[in-house]
This record gives C-alpha cells, structure tokens and sequence, in this order.
C-alpha cells in the first residue's frame, strides 16, 4: 500500500483529494461541505502514517456509537407494551413508585380502558454507555399511520412475534413498513413461557416474512432472542430461561446500527410526531437527520405552503420517562423543540437558505369514512358543550395536526364532514375522544371508499384471520361467505382451527359481533387491508329491522313489557326517548313504530290476573363501535357525553313514508 509519512497534513493532495470526493458521492459534498472536512482534518499533532484510502473515508459520513434509535412494532396483543414496562423496571434509572401498574406507557384512558396502545411514546434507556431510545408503536392495523410515520426515526426495530401464534396479519405490515424505510430488524420470539409455546416455529415463520418481504440480505446476520416480558427474562435459547433482559439489551447495542450522521452538512430534521402545551402551543418532535441544532437558533420552516424563518424557543432531547432540556443537539439525537408556530407533521426543519427540505411524509390511503354533523335530536344541547358546526370544524382540522392517517372533507349541500380513515375503530377512537371533551354528534353508517382504476371500479379487500374452536368452524364458515370472503388458508393447532380469507371491507363491517354470537365468544379475529379489487356482489344487510318511537318521553315498563315478545330491546325502562328514536329491534325484517311510553290505564275495578308482575329483560348494550356497525343508510349513531342513541336521520313517520313513496316513484 502506498503511504504517506506525515507530520503535518496540509492537504497537499488537495486537488486528488476533492476530485476523489466528488466522484464518491458527488451529490453529498458541495465546496461548502469539502472546506469544512478540510478543516476537521486539519492538523495531526503527532507523527502518523495515513493512507490515501483513510484520507477519502474522513468524508463519509458515519454513525453514532452513543446511540440506537429503535421502534418497536408487532401485531395488537403480542406484548410491545409490556416489553417497555419490563426494560423501564430493570434499568435501574426508577424508583418503584415511579412505576406503577401495568402498561406504563399507556397513559391515555381509552389505552387503559382498552388495553390497546393508540398512540406511539418515546422513553430513553442508558445501557453500557449507549442511549437506547424507544419507541412504543400501536400493534392494531388501523393505527397503522402512527407506525408508518414513527419508523422515520429509527435504525433498528424490534419486530415481536408471539411464540404460539407466530407472524400475524399486522405482523407482515410493520415490517414492510420498516424494510422500506431501511430499518435492521432483530426479531423478539415474545411469550415463550405460554404452555401452547412453538417458539422455534414461530422465530422459523418470522425470519421466513423477513426473506418474503425483502430482507434476504439480512437473513446472514439475523439477530433473534427469545424473551418473556411478563416474566422479565430474555434468553438465545427458550429452554434455558435467564434472570433478566439483558441478552435483549446486548442486542440492542451490537446487532443494531447507531443512526448514520453526518455533523458538518446543514442542519436537517423531518418533524414525525406533534405534541401540544398549553403554554408554549406545538412541539415539534422528530430525528436530526444531518447538522446540529441550538437553542435560540433562527432556522427555516419547509411547509406545504413554502418556507418561513423561525426561531427554537426550547429544545429537549428524551430521557427516561420525559424530557431533559438541552442547549443543543447533533444529527442522530430524537428531539422536541418548542418555539415553532404552524408547524406540521411532514414538514422539515432546516439551515437557513440551505433550501435543503426532506421529502414530505407520505402515509397509505384511507379506506373506510363517515360522516359527522352536529347533533340534530330533539335533545341537543342537554348534554354537552359543543354542538355547533363551528366547533365540530375547529375540532376536526385539530385532529388532522397529528392524525396523519386521517382525512376530512365539507359535504357539498350540508353542513357536515365526510371523515375517512382506517376502520371503523380508528374513527370510534377519535369520536369517544370528542365525546369526552364535551362534543355532541350525529355519524351515518361507515362506508367503504371505492376507487375507479383503468376504468373498472374497485373496493378494498382485506385479509380475515379467524382463531376459532374446530367445532364452531360451521357457523364461521357460513357467516363469512355470506359476505364475499373467500377462503385462503385453513390450518389445524390442537384443538382450533387457523381460518384465512379475503373478504371486501364491506363485508367486515358488523360481521364482528356475528362471528363472536356464533362462536360463543370463543373467535379471535384479525384484519388488515390487502388491495384493492374490482367490487364484488351484494353483501347482506341487516336482517331484522327496528322498533322506532313514536312519541317523545319517558319510556315505561309497562309498554316495554309488551314489545319484548316481538323484539330485543335496545334500552331499558325510565329513560328519555324522543320520536324517530330507535328502542329495539324487530323480529320481522321491517321496520315498525311503537309507543314505548304508554302507560297502564288505571281503574277502580280490581280483577284476577290483571295486575301480572312485569319482568323485563335487560336490553342490549352496545358498545359506539357496535352502534356504527349496526345502523343502516337511513339511521344515525348520535353521540353525547352521557349517553349513546340510535335514531332514523328523518324522524317523523309521515316524513319517511313521503320519501320512500317520492324514491319508489323515481325509480319506476
């Protein structure tokens, strides 16, 4: 090798040192970028021999070993969030009272109330010097959005695979998701304590999606490790539990790559998550991609609608549970910085006039929508405290800032808002979420979004994993042809049978509380969009129809006792109703108008048998998710924060009867 003594480098190579830069990576390196490498080679103080070949590596840029940014990601149930409980207890950075309960992360009450994760959190670990930062990400595929944007940030992930159920629908999302987006994945056999266990199947099903999906180069050097997060122990080898999780974090530090930096290129950083304070407004959070950022530094804004200049008010890097403030912070370091009026998820927080914007955040498509208006019911107003059209909008142009996954449009004609997302729990999330902060609504039916592709029209189709009880397979079988899906896979496990189908989306809508009525309660059931296709036939309706009221009051046991025979009763006695309300559901398939207020006529004439004892049965509880799921085209979901009602969108009698006399005629 050709070397060269120096005491002193004084870039006497100079020109054969830019040239070879520039043919390297010509699109890296500008003059600007070469004159600051020349002076972070500058000078060697002692004597050393350097090549030429070392010379040109001092210009490329190179990765943090202080530090691994890593996301979590699985499918809903396979343990991230206790996972993060387990690591948070033995890093020995919390005192016991600082951690208490279960799911620390999920903070939120419909999290706790759930026991789902909705939305994804950053902590900080210190381990062996190194700052392992981790993101908790949703597991349920309609909060696919929240991982989509968060795995920006990261270089590493932990893909979770529980040890008896193997790889699941979700499972093959977020690991696509994270292929693309460049990230090392090392892959966590979780729940290997489970008596139904197959841990070496499941690490085989999961290194088996990784070479499906891409992976193959990374399948030579695949990390995995077996772990238990509700015992607390990770170990190489699931027949020899160890005493705690640090095989995992060992992981963490040798098999995945510190964040690619390059210091000395202007500063670059795309904000991925928006938190909000009262005092301060937004915060924007996200990676410095490249450069450095300081406190009171003046920087660009790259917004959809151009670029403005503004100034970092605060800057905190993460540690542990929250934040620590910082005066600045290098390419690699996940931030929040305060101080940035308007900014937006997407957006790319830059040098000023380096005009060096990322490209925006993208997301995949909506498929599923609703429409919101006010509360219209005889009894707005009683309940919450905002029931205006004004307020509604504000509301929902909020949730666009940090909902990226979500779309809103005006209805041409109405005053109400065509809302498109995931599923159908992704918008029950951010309704119960308005409902709690006092908002008073209407939702209409949840509608599949069509697309027109090379002129034929499509609809979505979505992948239908069923669990279920080999003796209960009949009745799932049926009600999921009913509704278009088409059996893909079918495979035995002791004493259940593993169902996979392709169904359109609209037949999922309400086949849910079908399926777990047929099955006794015994079906786990797992969906996840797979593509779109052209449109199907006729998927059935509901079969029964309604019971409506038709007169406004309060509903008495007499007159429920007397409709019970003929129908299930969908609220209980003693509560208000008004005209148009939906109170039951009928036998028959038509709908049909009862007075449920009536009372007993009272006599003085006393009579054998005539004062018989009125035993109700309880009437069916549904759940927002279970109301949006059952009503029809011509019915409404209306949500307070007290109470959940199901009424016609046209409450009069003689109203409904004139339109349908109106729409029979238009069609003949």
């Amino acid at each position: 090798m050709d070397w060269i003594a120096a005491t002193t480098v004084r870039l006497a190579i100079k020109d054969l040192f830019e040239s070879a830069i520039r043919d390297l990576a010509p699109s890296r390196f500008s003059k600007h970028g070469i004159q600051s490498r020349k002076k972070a080679i500058g000078t060697f103080a002692a004597p050393t021999y350097i090549s030429r070949s070392t010379i040109l590596l001092e210009s490329i840029p190179l990765r943090r070993q202080d530090i691994r940014n890593v996301v979590i990601i699985a499918h809903v149930d396979h343990g991230k969030t206790t996972l993060v409980d387990c690591l948070l207890r033995q890093s020995g950075q919390f005192r016991d009272a600082e951690l208490k309960g279960e799911r620390i992360l999920d903070s939120n009450d419909l999290e706790r109330e759930r026991g789902i994760t909705i939305l994804s959190k950053n902590i900080a670990i210190p381990y062996r010097g190194v700052k392992i930062n981790l993101i908790d990400t949703p597991g349920h595929a309609d909060f696919g959005g929240e991982v989509e944007r968060v795995v920006q940030m990261a270089d590493g992930c932990l893909l979770l695979v529980d040890a008896a159920e193997g790889p699941m629908p979700q499972t093959r999302f977020v690991l696509e998701k994270a292929l693309q987006a460049g990230v090392r994945p090392i892959v966590v056999v979780n729940k290997v304590d489970r008596p139904d266990g197959r841990p070496a199947e499941a690490l085989d099903e999961g290194l088996e999606l990784l070479a499906e999906l891409g992976g193959d180069e990374q399948l030579d050097n695949a990390a995995y490790v077996y772990t238990s997060a509700k015992d607390g122990y990770a170990t190489l080898d699931p027949n020899t539990p160890s005493t705690d999780m640090r095989p995992l974090l060992d992981l963490l530090v040798d098999a995945l790559p510190g964040p690619e930096v390059d210091t000395q290129a202007p500063l670059q950083m795309m904000v991925t998550t928006l938190d909000w304070s009262e005092y301060v407004g937004r915060i924007a959070v996200g990676r410095i991609e490249s450069g450095t950022v300081e406190l009171g530094q003046t920087i660009d804004l790259h917004h959809k609608g151009g670029v403005k200049k503004q100034k970092v008010g605060g800057l905190f890097v993460f540690d542990n549970l929250g934040r620590a403030a910082a005066d600045s912070a290098t390419a690699g370091d996940i931030v929040a910085i305060e101080g940035i009026a308007d900014v937006e998820i997407g957006d790319t927080i830059g040098a000023v006039d380096a005009n060096n914007p990322l490209p925006r955040l993208t997301v995949d498509e909506p498929t599923l929508e609703m429409v919101f208006s006010v509360n219209s019911s005889p009894m707005v107003g009683r309940e919450g405290k905002y029931v205006t059209t004004r307020q509604l909008k504000a509301r929902l142009e909020k949730e666009l800032e940090r909902n990226v996954a979500l779309r809103v449009e005006m209805v041409e004609g109405a005053e109400a808002y065509a809302v498109k997302g995931r599923g159908v729990l992704h918008l029950a999330i951010l309704i119960e979420t308005m409902r709690r902060e006092g908002f008073e609504l209407s939702v209409g039916k949840p509608r599949v979004i069509f697309k027109t592709i090379d002129g034929k029209k499509h609809e979505p189709f979505e992948t239908l994993r069923i669990e279920v009880p080999t003796d209960t397979m009949g009745p799932v079988m049926e009600l999921v042809g009913l509704r278009r899906g088409q059996l893909e896979e079918m495979a035995q496990r002791g004493e259940y049978s593993l169902l996979k189908f392709l169904v359109p989306s609209r037949g999922l809508i309400g086949l849910r509380t079908k399926l777990l009525n047929a099955t006794r309660g015994t079906a786990i059931i797992h969906h996840r969009f797979e593509s779109y296709r052209p449109v199907e036939g006729d998927v059935p309706r509901r079969a029964n129809g309604v019971l409506i009221s038709m007169v406004s009051g309060k509903t008495m046991p007499f007159a429920m006792f007397g409709l019970q025979d003929r129908s299930e009763l969908l609220v209980p006695p003693g509560v208000e109703v008004y005209e148009g309300m939906l109170v039951g559901e009928n036998a028959r398939d038509n709908d049909m108008t009862v007075n449920p207020c009536r009372e007993k006529k009272l006599t003085n004439i006393r009579a054998a048998g005539s004062d018989e004892n009125v035993i109700l049965k309880p009437p069916r509880d549904l759940s927002l998710e279970a109301a949006l799921e059952y009503i029809e085209e011509d019915e409404l979901v209306e949500v307070t924060p007290d109470n959940i009602r199901l009424r016609k969108i046209v409450l009069k009698e003689s109203d409904r009867r004139r339109l349908n006399r109106n729409a029979a005629a238009a069609v003949s």
